[in-house]
């Protein structure tokens, strides 16, 4: 069998305890949440927080809690931040990247959602991507539409895509047709030679 990254989403930006009473909400939720699927065989863990309302949050101590206690329950597992925009301000979207966890989402483009438009104008973009690089964070890139691949390969060029992952996210039936993803990602994304 081959290696696999198992990565989980435990709480995600939108649902609610009315949606679903199993959503682990409180940091000692999402701790205990985590380490199920720890011991599971995840290996990573991206990490959405929230305010006491249920909201989305950028709350500095609330990504600490869960980032201390996912480091003393699931030793070894990757911590990834959500830098995510549903319902939380552009200001705030990194202000918890001094943590330094291993890795942080990183949009490198708008994109519309079926309620909202999703901003991630190009200053944001480099806001964050800089704030990934000075602290020692791995970016994930988070590729929603083509126009992303090529937001991407601008952050490369101007040496903000260090330890850049791609992942291609919600490219649906009719956007891109799945034998070409990783193709299309290839050619974007490989090194270009220097002269």
């Amino acid at each position: 069998m081959r290696p696999a990254i198992i990565t989980v989403a435990i709480t995600g930006s939108l649902p609610k305890k009315s949606d679903n009473p199993a959503v682990p909400i409180t940091p000692s939720e999402q701790i205990e949440s985590t380490h199920e699927t720890f011991e599971a065989g995840a290996s990573l863990v991206h990490i959405h927080v929230r305010n006491p309302d249920e909201t989305s949050s950028s709350n500095p101590d609330l990504f600490q809690a869960v980032q201390e206690g996912v480091a003393r329950h699931c030793p070894g597992m990757i911590i990834q931040f959500s830098t995510g925009g549903r319902g939380r301000d552009a200001t705030a979207r990194g202000s918890s990247l001094f943590l330094k966890p291993d890795m942080a989402s990183l949009s490198t483009g708008s994109v519309n959602f079926p309620s909202i438009v999703y901003e991630n104008d190009a200053s944001l973009v480099n806001t964050l991507a800089s704030s990934m690089r000075n602290h020692g964070i791995a970016p994930e890139i988070e590729i929603f539409d083509l126009s992303h691949l090529h937001g991407a390969r601008r952050l490369i060029d101007e040496g903000l895509g260090s330890g850049l992952i791609a992942r291609t996210r919600r490219l649906r039936r009719g956007r891109l047709p799945r034998r070409r993803r990783s193709g299309i990602c290839h050619s974007v994304l490989r090194p270009v030679s220097s002269p």
